[in-house]
């Protein structure tokens, strides 16, 4: 079983940088999926970005040139570096990985962005 701890999340001016940390209690190198979602208030939880242990990448439009998702393998941990900031990027963000067939969330951290 895959355990996830994010951490990073903050309030932060519009315009402003956050980077996302998501450690994970197994090697990074043998979970084939790993992404970030985030659920903004009142709204559905939505894909902000994925990185396949082939090393492919892939994000949502609204994030594209702004975020950018990276592994560290050597401590386990996947990054979400946001820059350019927007209000509507504020959400609870929560790191995902599938495992073998099965999922695993991590508790989510709140980014809110400040106009």
């Amino acid at each position: 079983q895959v355990q996830l701890v994010e951490s990073g999340g903050g309030l932060v001016q519009a315009g402003g940088s956050l980077r996302l940390s998501c450690a994970a209690s197994e090697s990074t190198v043998s979970i084939s999926y790993m992404a970030w979602y985030r659920q903004p208030p009142g709204k559905q939880r939505e894909l902000v970005a994925v990185t396949l242990s082939s090393g492919s990448t892939n994000y949502a439009d609204s994030v594209k040139g702004r975020f950018t998702i990276f592994r560290d393998n050597a401590k386990n941990t996947v990054y979400l570096q946001m820059n350019s900031l927007k209000p509507e990027d504020t959400a609870v963000y929560y790191c995902k990985a599938i495992q073998k067939g099965s999922t695993y969330w991590g508790q989510g951290t709140q980014v809110t962005i400040s106009a």
